[in-house]
């Protein structure tokens, strides 16, 4: 079972996720007094961190075979880095100690800290020599290639800026993964492999939460894994701790920003004097809200899963191949923008009140359209026939011909009348959508090109809103711009539309 590492003496506020194996010791302690020594003792928050990374079983083997330490900016990550490198580096041997970091100036700048680390602890030979209680550690500060080397055991410090390739070839005993918001799967794989013939190997990963939903795969699968440890009990050799606030970017509505208590929580170094609450609060017209609920209270950006808009978990739970709407519906019409397909769907209500969400017609080109959309009016006779105003304007000749327009009245639509959809309304159409999925409020009967749609799909952010980005020109998002675009319509208009009358028996689906 996972277990929490022991209270610090002095009373401070702990991780809001913090999970870890169980372990028999830890050399954490000595890590701490090599710090001191070295000038830079750890606050109490890094000292817990660094016993857990240190933490062994009862054959000496590193309990946490992955360490992940999610804190705010600026709170002092990087003394745990230090911590944990400096005793592997000079008490432990470890043999290669990979530092990478997204940006070579970052790397360069913990190559710059460690340097007066190992000055600090001994006696400066030379620019290049230094001596620690009788280890000679040699200095290279050469572009690219800086780092350090022990002149009895050449074990090594390596610094690099984390690429497809970088670490490729090379075996390191422990892995430094600093600014894991952008660490993917890419580089973990050239990095990933450099274990396979060390005896007792680690990884480290250090960072704030990721930049976007599209970035950080590995740390959402990081927190996953700690996550299903706590509710689920697995067994996984990873120490993870994050002291970001719960919720996520999208929802910062209910965020009190002013709450002196969520700056505690949240930045541990508070505690320790070396933050204070004044100086984050300068950050807050600096960085606007998004930015500063993220880098100093710790929000996540809310996980797309496949990379998309939509969680593919709650999706797949939504499949019933049976199902079917009882009652009204709206369709909808959208135009791949490069005009090579288009899509024809509907939203309805089942008998058990969830929604049902289906794809009418996929096809190629768009002379098509018009022709079907007037068939499923007169079968269907549907609430609302929905598109937004690109698609619109493409087809509006060809609409008006048929009898298919816009209401006379706004307020006072009929039954098969036409509704454009502006572009907040087209947000307002996303924003549902999205909520409807996340709720599982909806079903479909897993047609391929609705499910395709739903996985590549992903959103575009304006100041205030979101749709559905139509930029990714190998995607093609219409089908569930549809579904979206009919479900909108049908709430929006089901109370207000005239002549609600009809055989609910003529349908499909």
């Amino acid at each position: 079972m996972p277990t929490s590492p022991p209270t610090s003496a002095i009373a401070l506020p702990r991780p809001r996720i913090e999970v870890a194996p169980p372990y028999v010791g830890t050399y954490g302690p000595l890590a701490g007094q090599l710090m001191a020594r070295a000038g830079k003792p750890l606050d109490p928050w890094q000292q817990d961190a660094v016993d857990l990374m240190l933490a062994y079983d009862e054959d000496r083997q590193w309990v946490c075979f992955e360490y992940c330490e999610l804190c705010s900016r600026q709170n002092g990550k990087g003394a745990l880095l230090e911590a944990r490198v400096l005793f592997g580096f000079l008490v432990l041997g470890e043999e290669l100690i990979m530092w990478s970091a997204h940006q070579y100036k970052t790397a360069k700048e913990a190559f710059r800290r460690m340097r007066k680390l190992l000055r600090k602890l001994g006696t400066v030979i030379n620019d290049n020599l230094v001596v620690i209680d009788g280890i000679y550690v040699k200095i290279h500060s050469s572009h690219g290639f800086e780092g350090f080397e022990r002149v009895d055991t050449e074990a090594r410090i390596q610094f690099i800026a984390r690429s497809k390739d970088s670490g490729r070839g090379l075996t390191g005993d422990l892995n430094i993964i600093d600014e894991a918001y952008d660490y993917d799967m890419s580089e973990q794989e050239a990095l990933g492999p450099t274990m396979l013939a060390v005896q007792n190997p680690q990884f480290i990963y250090t960072s704030s939460p990721p930049l976007s939903s599209d970035s950080g795969e590995i740390l959402y699968s990081l927190r996953d894994r700690a996550m299903a440890m706590i509710e689920d009990g697995e067994e996984d050799a990873l120490g993870y701790r994050d002291w970001g606030m719960e919720g996520d970017l999208d929802q910062l509505d209910g965020v009190d920003f002013d709450d002196p208590a969520n700056y505690r929580a949240t930045n541990p170094a508070l505690h320790c004097g070396r933050v204070t609450i004044p100086k984050i609060k300068k950050l807050r017209k600096m960085l606007g809200t998004r930015g500063f609920g993220r880098e100093c209270f710790g929000l996540w950006p809310r996980k797309r899963e496949g990379g998309g808009a939509f969680d593919l978990k709650k999706w797949a739970a939504m499949l019933d191949e049976a199902s079917s709407r009882w009652g009204d519906v709206a369709i909808a019409v959208d135009i791949e923008p490069e005009r090579d397909y288009a899509a024809i769907g509907l939203a309805g209500v089942r008998v058990d009140e969830l929604e049902h969400w289906q794809m009418l017609d996929f096809q190629a080109g768009v002379d098509w359209v018009v022709d079907r959309v007037v068939e499923h009016r007169d079968v269907l006779r549907p609430i609302a026939i929905a598109m937004g105003s690109g698609t619109f304007k493409s087809l509006e000749t060809a609409l008006k011909a048929v009898g298919i327009t816009p209401p006379k009245d706004p307020k006072k639509p009929h039954r098969g009348d036409l509704m454009v959809l502006d572009y907040l309304e087209m947000s307002a159409a996303t924003g549902l959508a999205l909520d409807v999925v996340n709720e599982r409020k909806a079903r479909h009967i897993g047609q391929e090109a609705l499910n395709d749609a739903v996985r590549d799909t992903k959103v575009r952010r304006t100041t205030d809103s979101i749709v559905f980005s139509r930029k990714d020109k190998e995607s093609r998002t219409s089908p569930i711009v549809t579904v979206a675009q009919a479900r909108y319509a049908l709430d929006t208009w089901l109370p207000v539309v005239v002549d609600a009358d009809y055989d609910v028996l003529d349908s499909v689906g």
